[in-house]
């Protein structure tokens, strides 16, 4: 799909806080060409790395979370000046605690996740009470340039945020593995590590690009008596199915105590 740019002459983007989660936006959203590292702010952090991250790729770095707001909220085009377009990806604050805190309800709580960073993000998003349709093409045309988006009803913010929001350190856990056993079993680290990221990539493609079952993709390549449904069972033995389940329910059960 062609990326659309989001006119530069109308609109800024302001990063509330330069987090990890704020940079992997802004450096995909650069990246991808939806708008110029020129019209994007963040204020600077107690952690200087953070800004220096912004700064390497172009973003201003202004002194204060208050002058983010001046510089981008309150120097809208016309359209939103007086009822601006808020964006949360906080996990765990809903829309209802967001819209009391602005003073107004036209608000877009998003929950993507960081292969933002390489135009790969999974993100969710769901619309306050007065953001309009425009609003949400808006919104999807930006993280539609650093990945995929959907539209949901808030309820299942914290589920998403359980598999989508924190799934990319359990996938990274299982490349670290597989690339560990790739060096048991004999294997040089940086070949086990290349192929143990490529297979993941792989794996997730087919999905993806098939639009067959995982479960019958596992079963294509698990053949009577051989060497993968050797493996698989030895997965089933360490309950590894179970495991990633219980990670997605318990960071799902985080996100609501942080509400």
């Amino acid at each position: 799909m062609d990326i659309v740019p989001i006119p530069a002459d109308t609109y800024k983007l302001g990063f509330i806080g330069a987090g990890k989660m704020a940079e992997s936006i802004a450096r995909g959203a650069v990246r991808s060409g939806v708008i110029p590292a020129s019209r994007i702010f963040t204020a600077s952090h107690s952690n200087s790395s953070r800004g220096d991250a912004f700064q390497s790729f172009g973003v201003s770095l202004l002194s204060s979370n208050d002058d983010v707001l001046k510089d981008v909220v309150l120097k809208l085009n016309p359209l939103l000046t007086k009822n601006k377009l808020l964006v949360s990806v906080a996990a765990g604050v809903k829309l209802h605690d967001l819209q009391e805190w602005a003073g107004h309800n036209r608000f877009i709580r998003v929950m993507p996740n960081t292969p933002a960073a390489v135009g790969e993000a999974a993100s969710v998003m769901s619309l306050g009470g007065a953001a309009t349709e425009e609003d949400a093409n808006l919104i999807a045309k930006l993280f539609g340039s650093i990945g995929k988006i959907w539209k949901a009803d808030e309820k299942y913010f914290d589920a998403v945020t359980g598999l989508s929001g924190s799934g990319p350190a359990y996938i990274y856990l299982a490349i670290e593995a597989l690339a560990d056993g790739g060096v048991a079993a004999g294997l040089p680290r940086d070949l086990a590590l290349k192929l143990a990221s490529q297979t993941v990539l792989g794996a997730a493609s087919m999905v993806t690009g098939t639009g067959k079952h995982p479960g019958q993709l596992k079963d294509d390549v698990t053949s009577p008596a051989g060497t993968t449904i050797s493996g698989v069972h030895e997965l089933e033995k360490g309950g590894f199915r179970g495991t990633l389940m219980n990670a997605v329910v318990a960071a799902a059960k985080r996100s609501r105590e942080l509400a």
